[in-house]
C-alpha cells in the first residue's frame, strides 16, 4: 500500500506561526534532523519519494465555482493550514506508517496527516472500467 504523508510545519499555521516571507528557508539544524530521519526512511525501503514545498506566499491558490476558476496570488492568501512537504511512502498497513512518523523530528504545532493512495483495485467494476477507458 501506498501513502501520501503531509507535513503542516507550524511555522505555516498563521494561528502559530509567524507571517512567512517569500525568502523564507527552514533551520539548517532541524533540515539536518529531517536529513537522518529521511535516510532510515530510504533504507528501510518505505521512501517512494518526498519534497519541501516552498511557502504559499510564492505560489497561488485556485477556487472553482460554477465552471471557472477564481485565482488568489499566494502572498494574498489566508488558510488555516499549508502543507509544507510530503512524503510517498510503501508499507504494509497504515499502522506501520504512523510507527515512522512518530519518529520524525517535528516541532511543537506540526502537525502530520496521513492519507492512503487509491489503487485501482480499491475502485468498483465500473470505475475501474471508465478509468480504462479513459486511461
Amino acid at each position: 500500500m501506498r501513502f501520501l504523508i503531509f507535513m503542516i510545519p507550524a511555522v505555516y499555521q498563521p494561528k502559530i506561526g509567524e507571517k512567512i516571507e517569500a525568502d523564507f528557508t527552514p533551520d539548517a539544524e532541524m533540515m539536518a534532523k529531517m536529513g537522518q530521519f529521511n535516510e532510515e526512511l530510504k533504507k528501510a525501503g518505505a521512501l517512494l519519494s518526498l519534497d519541501g514545498l516552498q511557502p504559499l506566499t510564492t505560489g497561488a491558490r485556485l477556487v472553482f465555482s460554477q465552471g471557472k476558476a477564481s485565482i488568489t496570488d499566494g502572498s494574498l492568501v489566508e488558510a488555516k493550514e499549508v502543507v509544507g512537504g510530503y512524503w510517498m511512502l510503501q508499507a504494509k498497513s497504515k499502522q506501520q506508517v504512523v510507527d515512522w512518523m512518530k519518529r520524525c523530528p517535528a516541532q511543537d504545532g506540526d502537525v502530520i496527516e496521513i492519507r492512503q493512495v487509491f489503487e485501482m483495485p480499491d475502485f468498483p467494476a465500473e470505475v475501474q472500467a471508465a478509468a480504462r477507458k479513459n486511461g
